[in-house]
């Protein structure tokens, strides 16, 4: 049963892109989707993380199997605004595509999904199982939504996942985890014409990170379909003037891990190097202040195969299945899911994420509307 029409749900989404979530104020998104949401007999609940940030979750359906279906309501900063052909706040349609700050990344997946349970609600469907909206917070920098639905217990009778992210019609079962830390060292301040009056706070790390390089760059370890791990010295400071001995020095790294080399094993590989290095007299100290963990599911599981053959009608061709490189709230919300579990990412989308004129697919934005409900109901009746 067809409740919008094209013109509606295109509207939906030029409402979600105008609401400028920049890594925060997801409770003014949350607030229109469960206003929209209730407009349509769907009673759905917000859940404050903080003044200004609130997931927000919804169900359809009763009974098991429980289908979850996930998105975030964040975007990334737009940048210089100058540089867009349009304001990133207002879709705008050129040649066939919609163009705004994340409309790819994820606003387009989200409206889709909740467009998708609003028509199978109004049609009486599903006829069996529960399909579970969670919307989350901060999935750009933290993943603090998916983890306080994970700590709540929303994940423990879920069947399987599905989060619609980004990613045309390729469908994804696994991804590398993501760890940025922190590398502080302390030092003592001198004139640099007397050196051996301080501690230089640059050279521990110069040394400390040259042997994180070795130890983390050359390792054999891989994964057939997520390569090796990354490491990446990402953001350098230390001094603040050229003819004194630097008395703190700080260095930040981004590691994309896989399950081969996973985030506890670089946790004690880099605690190990840090404590070499403070035996030789350096002070330095380490903080992991973001760590989510690698996903790797079967790519052939239920929910994929279906995914797959519903959506070639769409492709017009073989949707294949990938790995992905960026991390998504599959990190936290499949803990404790072991490894054989019904989970994709599918959504519509493109690689423009994160770029000057993001934009998706007009007919795909349409077509992951009506592709979501053939996928929600066959999964819960296969």
């Amino acid at each position: 049963m067809a409740v919008f029409t094209d013109e509606q749900k295109l509207q939906i989404l030029t409402d979600l892109v105008a609401i400028r979530s920049v890594n925060d104020h997801e409770t003014d998104v949350a607030t229109y989707l469960q206003q929209l949401l209730g407009q349509h007999d769907i009673q759905a609940q917000l859940v404050p993380l903080s003044d200004s940030r609130a997931n927000l979750i919804a169900e359809i359906g009763s009974g098991h199997p429980v289908l979850g279906v996930s998105g975030h309501m964040d975007v990334v900063a737009p940048g210089d605004v100058n540089a867009w052909s349009s304001d990133p706040f207002q879709v705008t349609a050129r040649a066939g595509k919609l163009y705004g700050r994340g409309i790819t990344d994820m606003k387009a997946g989200l409206a889709a999904l909740v467009i998708a349970m609003i028509e199978l609600h109004a049609a009486g469907q599903p006829a069996k199982g529960t399909i579970r909206l969670m919307a989350t917070v901060g999935e750009e920098v933290g993943e603090t939504g998916s983890e306080a639905f994970y700590e709540a217990g929303h994940m423990d009778d879920v069947d399987g996942l599905l989060i619609g992210e980004p990613t045309g019609y390729h469908i994804f079962s696994a991804h590398k985890g993501s760890m940025d830390v922190k590398l502080t060292s302390q030092g003592k301040a001198a004139h640099s014409s007397m050196p051996e009056l301080g501690q230089n706070a640059i050279d521990p790390l110069l040394s400390l990170l040259g042997q994180a390089n070795e130890a983390f760059r050359k390792t054999d370890r891989a994964n057939a379909a997520l390569g090796k791990l990354t490491f990446n010295t990402t953001v350098f400071n230390g001094g603040d003037q050229v003819n004194s001995i630097p008395a703190v020095a700080t260095a930040e790294m981004n590691i994309r891990t896989i399950p081969e080399f996973d985030n506890a094993t670089v946790t004690q590989v880099l605690q190990q190097l840090v404590t070499q290095e403070n035996e030789q007299g350096s002070r330095v100290t380490m903080d992991i202040y973001m760590s989510q963990s690698p996903v790797e599911e079967p790519k052939d599981n239920a929910l994929s195969d279906l995914a797959a053959t519903i959506g070639a009608t769409y492709a017009g061709e073989l949707v294949p299945k990938l790995a992905l490189p960026a991390v998504t709230d599959a990190s936290n919300l499949l803990k404790n899911k072991g490894h054989n579990y019904p989970f994709i990412v599918f959504g519509p989308g493109n690689e423009t994420a994160h770029q000057v004129d993001e934009y998706v697919d007009r007919q795909m934005y349409l077509d992951f509307t009506e592709l979501y409900q053939k996928l929600m109901t066959s999964y819960l009746e296969d």
